[in-house]
């Protein structure tokens, strides 16, 4: 295989897996989150240490290891993005592989298991037109207050989610055309994403508008932009505007 498509085989394998977890019936509340993401990431971390053992990993449920600064290829990958969605059994959670070269988010695909999707970033996708009157997705049980204040301002409608992956995928799906993040993540939210909303010829940035780079000693990533290339200025000069 591929990079690209072992990247998407495996986010669609660990998401039919979760899905089996899930409907086991074994597990209900916190433990099935739990069990979900400890199952899933045994199973992502063993099959990339198979398949590319040269390579650097990093996993949201995995103890990391400082060899991977070194490495000019680095795994980085989040088992369950959205645990709470997947324990609710919604369908805005997400599975995400990215390979991240000498920093940048070269390869990615984002597994929706609950649609039964796989969003790659060697398989773009048509993206619909965009609306009229832009929406902004925002997380459905606690919205930034960056995001609901530029979204005022440029008259956005917001669009409660759940995960990070479901809420870019959003816009690679033509269902958002802005996704803005000010409430703190880490690279594992972003890396798969960002590397498919690349692919797709998306904009994707840090708020300040500086890239986004990955494979670093410290992980805390805490703000994030992904949208349609005609909203990215406008944006990123509102929340420069508001961080003044």
């Amino acid at each position: 295989m591929t990079d690209a498509e072992l990247a998407a085989h495996l986010a669609e394998v660990a998401g039919k897996i979760l899905i089996e977890v899930r409907e086991s019936g074994m597990f209900e509340g916190k433990s099935l989150g739990k069990a979900g993401d400890e199952t899933a990431n045994q199973f992502l971390c063993h099959a990339l240490r198979q398949q590319r053992p040269d390579d650097g990993l990093l996993s949201e449920e995995e103890k990391d290891n400082a060899t991977r600064l070194g490495m000019e290829r680095v795994w980085i990958v989040d088992p369950v993005d959205g645990t709470r969605e997947y324990g609710e059994k919604r369908t805005d959670w997400a599975v995400h592989v990215a390979l991240c070269v000498n920093g940048k988010p070269e390869i990615g695909a984002v597994a929706l298991p609950g649609l039964d999707l796989v969003l790659r970033s060697d398989a773009p996708i048509d993206i619909p037109p965009a609306a009229a009157k832009p929406r902004m997705v925002v997380s459905r049980t606690r919205p930034a207050a960056e995001a609901v204040s530029v979204a005022e301002t440029i008259g956005a409608d917001l669009v409660g989610m759940g995960s990070a992956g479901a809420k870019a995928m959003a816009v690679v799906r033509g269902e958002a055309e802005i996704y803005l993040h000010t409430g703190g993540q880490y690279e594992w939210d972003s890396a798969a994403p960002a590397a498919v909303a690349l692919a797709h010829g998306l904009h994707a940035s840090r708020v300040d508008g500086s890239p986004l780079t990955y494979n670093q000693a410290a992980t805390y990533m805490p703000d994030l932009l992904i949208c349609r290339p005609e909203w990215a200025e406008r944006v990123l000069d509102e929340v420069a505007r508001l961080a003044k």
